[in-house]
């Protein structure tokens, strides 16, 4: 319950213990929380609005302490934190773009993208996230090119949500018989590149088109969830208007 009461005149309150907070993260309705300490340092806040029986029209706050402790015990029914469903997803194709993917369910549009192949959008048709996408063939090609492979992705990483999404596994990479123009160990040391040099880019290895397709669309149908209808842009883009990074 939330302390609603005036304190009491010369109340004085004692201090038991004093830590850093390492990570604070709101997720829909809870509230995690990590302190910098070996023990009992992880545990949620879940706020919940319920409605009373006998006063329709009147609703109450009820906040859970969950430790980590009593989470892995109490197992609750398995589901997610995000809402189980979004509305329609709009996603817009790069023009460029040949032989796009196919988002069953989602509107589909075509258009100018400043980075990346497919973009989701908000109702405002401002861009929440965006992904690169890579066959085995094109990343093979932009090996030749590293410079200008850097620099794209450096861009894409900008914003908040963002895939580089390669239709191929790792494995392929490691293969001779796959990889033509350059040696495995090549390939290894620039995919290892790549994450070096870009700590912060989400790079992911599918199987094969239909699973790069598949994971795209359920990353954007996860993304839609959690942000409900706010634009997430590159913070490069905005400070360049002026605006809040």
């Amino acid at each position: 319950m939330r302390e609603e009461e005036t304190p009491v005149p010369g109340e004085v309150l004692e201090e038991l213990e004093r830590v850093d907070i390492i990570a604070f993260n709101e997720r829909g309705k809870r509230l995690s929380v990590v302190l910098d300490r070996k023990r009992y340092k992880r545990c949620d806040f879940l706020f919940l609005t319920r409605s009373y029986k006998s006063r329709p029209g009147e609703k109450y706050e009820q906040i859970f302490w969950l430790t980590q402790t009593s989470m892995a015990q109490h197992r609750p029914a398995i589901k997610l934190v995000a809402p189980a469903s979004v509305d329609e997803l709009t996603i817009r194709i790069a023009s460029d773009e040949r032989y796009p993917w196919h988002f069953a369910g989602a509107k589909t549009v075509r258009g100018r993208l400043p980075t990346g192949d497919y973009a989701l959008l908000n109702s405002d048709s401002k861009i929440l996230a965006v992904v690169e996408r890579k066959t085995f063939d094109n990343l093979m090609a932009d090996f030749g090119v590293m410079p200008v492979l850097h620099q794209r992705l450096a861009e894409l990483a900008t914003y908040q949500y963002h895939a580089l999404v390669i239709e191929a596994p790792y494995s392929d990479f490691l293969n001779p018989k796959k990889v033509k123009y350059y040696t495995p160990s090549f390939c290894a040391q620039a995919i290892g590149e790549l994450y070096a040099l870009h700590p912060k880019l989400r790079i992911v290895f599918c199987a094969n088109r239909k699973v790069a397709n598949q994971w795209t669309q359920h990353y954007f149908s996860a993304i839609a969830r959690h942000s409900g209808n706010t634009a997430v842009s590159s913070p490069l883009r905005s400070k360049r208007a002026g605006g809040n990074p």
